[in-house]
């Protein structure tokens, strides 16, 4: 018989079809909020959205830090922290995907537990994986009144909808977990609007990246009915809008539709059912490797799911029943979707060969999801038997 846990996230409210800055104004005078600090990338900071949020925030701004790079290093989390406490902000607003928002995140640990150097930040990372668990520092002991954030995200990474973050430790060359019931945002803007700037093959590939969350937790061994219900309704919006926004990108609904799909996906994260191998390797890509959040989901997720099947085609038939094609193999499926989408299918065509994929294993075994993985992974060599399919 299952059973698990599950929790409810500090999230108050989420806004959606509204237009960012406006809905930001409301919500900082709801929350009492004066000093409102922004955070974000270069390639967002100069666009018309990030003009408008901060046109639309009046004397309520209060600086912003635009230096948020890929991977969400440590440094950009110290460096923004201090930015943000010099600015004497009492609300943080990140504008950007998931490195914008998942550094934010951290930086809420930083500023709670005043971290000035990225060595500080080694006390609060989160605690060795155990069977797929990887609990938050007991360090972290946030004030009475601690500073929380709002995300307005621009891609479909949904990072806004968990409490944990990956944060690269480029002296090591890996991605760890930081988290806190409280580093979740307070309130998540789903502006359609707010995606318009964003590229088409980080859009699309982010939205693979959002497939991946719904795919992975409908094949766990843990997936109960709560998993079920979200993420094949997950599956059904996103296999329909990616290749609609594709062909029609100015369709503001198709975007809202993709903006509900990612929610949906990543709604599952509080369950108690975790992700798995794809979502595993895919951190050792993008932090030794480089290669972006959503591309790592496109080159990894069909062949984990061959490697998979053995232990979970019962589970994988809940995939292709989600796509409307319960008779075609989930890998498939998933695969197809990356092809139609003109998005990277092979590791080869993001950069990656053989000769980093015993790095890339040894590096996998020390993220829980690798560990959460449906059939069992417990040595390096596994890993890189997977990496060879997808080569």
């Amino acid at each position: 018989m299952l059973n698990g846990i599950h929790g409810h996230q500090d999230i108050e409210r989420v806004v959606y079809g509204k237009p960012a800055g406006l809905a930001l104004l409301a919500e900082a005078e709801r929350l009492g909020a004066r000093r409102v600090f922004i955070t974000t990338s270069k390639s967002v900071a100069q666009s018309a959205l990030l003009a408008g949020v901060i046109r639309d925030l009046g004397d309520r701004y209060a600086g912003v830090y635009a230096g948020i790079t890929a991977h969400s290093p440590r440094a950009c989390v110290i460096e923004g922290a201090a930015l943000a406490r010099a600015a004497k902000a009492d609300l943080i607003v990140a504008v950007g995907g998931g490195s914008a928002i998942d550094a934010t995140k951290t930086m809420l640990i930083a500023l709670w537990q005043n971290a000035t150097r990225i060595e500080d930040l080694d006390l609060y990372r989160a605690g060795r994986p155990k069977e797929g668990a990887a609990p938050p520092s007991e360090a972290i002991q946030p004030p009475p009144d601690a500073i929380r954030m709002i995300a307005v995200p621009t891609t479909l990474s949904a990072a806004e909808f968990n409490a944990f973050a990956g944060i690269t430790d480029t002296r090591h060359g890996i991605k760890e977990s930081f988290g806190h019931r409280l580093v979740v945002p307070r309130v998540i803007v789903l502006d359609p609007a707010a995606t318009l700037a964003t590229p088409m093959d980080l859009m699309l590939s982010t939205g693979l990246k959002a497939v991946d969350h719904a795919v992975e937790r409908l094949c766990s061994h843990q997936a109960h009915p709560f998993v079920l219900g979200t993420a094949t309704e997950a599956l059904k919006l996103l296999a329909r809008a990616l290749p609609d926004h594709k062909a029609r990108p100015d369709d503001m609904a198709t975007r809202l539709d993709l903006q509900f799909g990612m929610w949906l996906s990543i709604g599952a994260g509080t369950s108690g059912v975790g992700t798995g191998a794809s979502h595993g390797i895919g951190h050792v890509l993008g932090a030794a490797c480089g290669v972006p959040h959503g591309h790592t989901s496109c080159v990894m997720l069909p062949s984990v799911l061959r490697w998979n099947l053995p232990a979970n085609a019962d589970r994988q038939k809940r995939v292709s029943e989600a796509f409307g094609k319960p008779e075609v193999p989930a890998a498939d499926l998933v695969g197809d979707l990356v092809k139609m989408l003109g998005l990277p299918t092979r590791l080869s065509e993001v950069g990656v060969g053989p000769d980093r994929f015993r790095e890339i294993g040894e590096k996998s075994m020390h993220d829980r999801a690798v560990l959460n993985n449906p059939r069992r992974i417990d040595r390096p060599e596994q890993v890189v038997e997977i990496l060879g399919l997808a080569a």
